[in-house]
């Protein structure tokens, strides 16, 4: 992997774990973070060692929104200019969604404004008890564009209402309840329980997860009811019919492990 300014990266045991690396700024959004994260998760999708992309943030916080001198900057903007900013940032949030692989963010600190797009556009989410949640756009003016495609599949409509018109901060159990974060739970125990989910992943085909995120998507946003249909079929023919599709069926006859299980 190639080396990014305000991202580390760390690969080992398939997982591939992007540490946004700005600590001191509790990893504040820029243009340079947002440029590096759609890089590295494109990046990720080709990774031939990797199973399972981790997004997380180093030191006290996950992300804690905008930088204030990228805020600075683009209050000087004028409609084009915040235009281009703003589909970089929403692409941003769709790299990570549509990533090949499946996506884990581990959430401590803060998670502020855009954070919660980074996290939302995740598969599974988990969090600390004590991490302030907030969609504190409108607090500024502004409202939670970009990250509302991402937020409002995992919330719904009106949860979205609540949290996003209101601004209001809330903690990780909070963010448990209105289904942001799959889990909370005490920051001692979080690594651990993330863990234990990965171990759960790397059972699963790898081809075959990457088939079930296109899936979930194709049906979620392209497709109609009726489509779905001949769609679903072929998907699954195709699958069956795959040389990881063959090898799954046989080891469960055969009643051995899958040659995608160490």
């Amino acid at each position: 992997m190639k080396i990014y300014e305000t991202l580390e990266i760390e690969i080992k045991n398939y997982v591939g774990t992007i540490w946004m690396n700005r600590p001191d700024l509790h990893n504040a959004m820029n243009q340079q973070l947002i440029a590096d994260l759609i890089d590295c998760v494109e990046s990720m999708n080709e990774e031939q060692d990797v199973r399972i992309v981790v997004l997380r943030g180093k030191g006290k916080s996950f992300c804690a929104g905008a930088d204030l001198n990228y805020m600075k900057g683009i209050a000087n903007f004028g409609f084009e200019e915040n235009y281009q900013d703003s589909l970089k940032l929403a692409k941003c949030f769709n790299a990570i969604y549509t990533c090949r692989k499946p996506s884990i963010a581990i959430v401590q600190g803060a998670a502020i404004g855009g954070a919660n797009g980074l996290l939302a556009a995740c598969d599974f989410v988990y969090c600390a008890d004590d991490t302030k949640f907030a969609f504190s756009e409108v607090k500024l003016g502004i409202v939670p564009a970009t990250i509302s495609p991402y937020v409002m599949k995992r919330i719904g409509e009106y949860g979205s209402r609540e949290l996003m018109i209101s601004g209001r901060r809330f903690t990780g159990k909070e963010a448990e309840w209105y289904r942001l974060a799959n889990k909370s739970l005490p920051i001692e125990e979080l690594d651990s329980y993330v863990a234990s989910v990965i171990e759960g992943l790397m059972t699963s085909g790898p081809e075959a997860m990457s088939a079930c995120k296109k899936l979930i998507y194709t049906i979620s946003n392209k497709l109609s009811f009726e489509d779905s249909i001949d769609y679903t079929a072929r998907t699954i023919a195709e699958m069956r019919a795959s040389k990881e599709g063959q090898e799954g069926m046989a080891s469960f006859l055969e009643k051995r492990k899958p040659n995608w299980v160490n």
